[in-house]
């Protein structure tokens, strides 16, 4: 094959510029209690987070995402938010909150930060409040109670939760309801733990209150926000009987046909009139504000409707995410992704792993390419080598498409799952919730490791770390890897330097019409790079007259099984 052989069929335009950040950025994602740890408890914090920003401004990124850092009792890793206007003890203060925000703005960072308007913790002070005040109260009218059905006795329908188990409790039932003196059989609704009851986005007050909420930290200066479970608030009329699956993850390719549009409980239509309120409140600040979607939604057509022009600016393409390492399968995610975007105008957010799923150094590796929540020691155990090899390409293909991207911190140390954690020390009450039989999400939460001979792999000062490292993390380090030829951090930060060198993130993609339907290739081209994934066994030479700029792993005789590679022609 000859350069001028290379031919390729556009099926996405480059955007105009200039254009709003968030078009083309590429965001990580902070967990805040694994990032960094200033204060030695062994628990990541804001402080923790501020003295590490250096390292995201040299890795190359845009801005940094933190996922909850408010007032909760963390029976949820935050995601149960007691008080959406204060930061928990546990990270920091509110001034620490104003320190990492100047510091990340300082280093060109701009900062995304999470909100959880589904549910509260039910130590809320509005649930305190609603428990006490019994039925048919306005305090109970803020979140979704309902009489239960024989006398009181079984549940007002058979939802279940996203966690395992009913997605009910009866209010006499809950841990407070004898310390307030609750005795009536009232029941509330719990998508995910029974301390996360949902709120009732039908009643002014809520929408109002978050409203204020978002208010209060734009008046802070965060630059926007990644709203979970994003498609959950509202719910069908009636609350029907549904006998289907409320699992989030569910390894579709974006192209089945649209399940969660029957579900009373996710991807309702009133959704969307919620989202066109908060686009007029974020556009009343400067600065290009966004708000990005944590939807599980299919089809990809479905997706693209939070993000038309006056709603959202970003949803996570989870079908991309959950696309088996097949040459097919990415082409065929690819084309409906950024076919469905293009209609609503909207870029396309990649992304690989995060908080909630197996990281994909690990996911790639796992035999049959499954897709488990969590892995424990007794259970098969991934490839590692050939997990991060899998992974290092897919980022690199990643990182080459139009668009936006997030990646998850620590993913470019390629860190695994940690697959062997002992059983006692999980925490995530998906783990609790099925009764022991997932393993839940503790895995891909682990803190980061820092310094190869530092205790606690320099976590924190004391070597203290709220969960156990594998030992695999050590040679991971990020001060064994910064420097080093080859390896992930530097094979990240090169990548990441050429995308916006070569503007790759508003560019266009056309497939190289050579490969279009090649079983074990993935080509494209964005503007003059060429982007070559072998997902097969025998090598896959580069075009003549293409030099190869980036490559995810060594090359020999052509690009070895899954490898990808970023070449240009020789005259650019």
């Amino acid at each position: 094959m000859t350069n001028t052989a290379v031919t390729a069929t556009t099926i996405h335009p480059a955007h105009p510029e200039p254009a709003e950040w968030w078009r083309d950025a590429v965001i990580y994602q902070v967990y805040p209690r694994s990032f960094a740890d200033a204060d030695g408890d062994g628990m990541g914090d804001l402080a923790g987070i501020t003295s590490r920003l250096d390292h995201l401004a040299a890795l190359g990124v845009d801005a940094l995402w933190l996922s909850p850092f408010y007032r909760s009792p963390q029976a949820d890793g935050g995601y149960d938010v007691a008080d959406y206007r204060d930061v928990d003890p546990l990270f920091g203060t509110l001034e620490d909150f104003d320190a990492l925000l100047g510091r990340a703005h300082a280093l060109g960072l701009r900062v995304v930060i999470d909100l959880v308007p589904n549910h509260t913790s039910d130590q809320h002070r509005w649930f305190q409040e609603a428990l006490a005040a019994g039925p048919g109260s306005p305090e109970r009218a803020r979140y979704m109670f309902r009489d239960g059905k024989a006398d009181g006795e079984e549940p007002p329908n058979n939802w279940g939760s996203v966690f395992g188990g009913p997605a009910w409790t009866r209010v006499d039932r809950h841990p407070d309801a004898e310390r307030l003196g609750v005795t009536d059989t009232q029941w509330y609704l719990h998508m995910f733990d029974s301390s996360q009851p949902d709120l009732e986005w039908t009643n002014p007050e809520v929408r109002a209150e978050m409203i204020d909420v978002l208010r209060f930290w734009l008046d802070k200066g965060v630059d926007g926000f990644r709203v979970d479970v994003a498609h959950g608030m509202v719910k069908k009329d009636g609350l029907p009987d549904w006998d289907g699956n409320t699992s989030m993850v569910d390894g579709s390719t974006g192209e089945a046909a649209n399940v969660t549009a029957l579900t009373p409980m996710f991807d309702q239509p009133g959704v969307h009139e919620i989202y066109r309120e908060w686009n007029k409140v974020l556009a009343e600040y400067d600065g290009d504000r966004a708000l990005c979607a944590e939807a599980w939604v299919e089809p990809l057509s479905a997706l693209a409707r939070y993000v038309r022009p006056d709603e959202m600016q970003q949803a996570f393409n989870f079908a991309y995410l959950t696309t088996p390492w097949d040459a097919k399968a990415l082409r065929d995610v690819v084309t409906t992704s950024l076919g469905a975007y293009d209609e609503v105008g909207a870029p396309t957010t990649w992304v690989l792993s995060n908080h909630d799923v197996v990281r994909h150094a690990s996911r790639l590796g796992i035999p049959g390419g499954a897709r488990p929540n969590g892995i424990r020691a007794h259970e098969p155990q991934p490839d590692a080598v050939v997990g991060l090899r899998r992974a290092r390409a897919a980022t690199l293909q990643m990182l080459a498409l139009p668009g936006s991207a997030y990646l998850y911190q620590g993913e470019e140390l390629g860190l695994p799952e940690h697959t062997t954690l002992d059983d006692s020390l999980r925490q995530d009450p998906a783990w609790f919730r099925t009764g022991h039989t997932e393993a839940g999400r503790d895995g891909c939460r682990v803190p980061m490791p820092w310094e190869g001979d530092a205790p606690g792999l320099g976590f924190g000062p004391t070597g203290a770390t709220w969960l156990p490292q594998p030992d695999s993390y050590r040679e991971l380090a990020a001060d064994r890897q910064r420097g080093v030829a080859g390896s992930t951090y530097e094979l990240y930060r090169t990548a990441l330097a050429e995308r916006r060198r070569l503007g790759l993130g508003a560019g266009d993609l056309a497939w190289v019409d050579a490969y279009a339907d090649d079983p074990a290739v993935v080509a494209f081209r964005n503007g003059d790079l060429l982007v070559l994934t072998n997902l097969g066994d025998a090598p896959v030479q580069v075009p003549a007259g293409y030099e190869v700029l980036v490559a995810s792993g060594p090359l020999g005789d052509g690009v070895p099984t899954d490898t990808t590679v970023w070449a240009v022609p020789a005259s650019v």
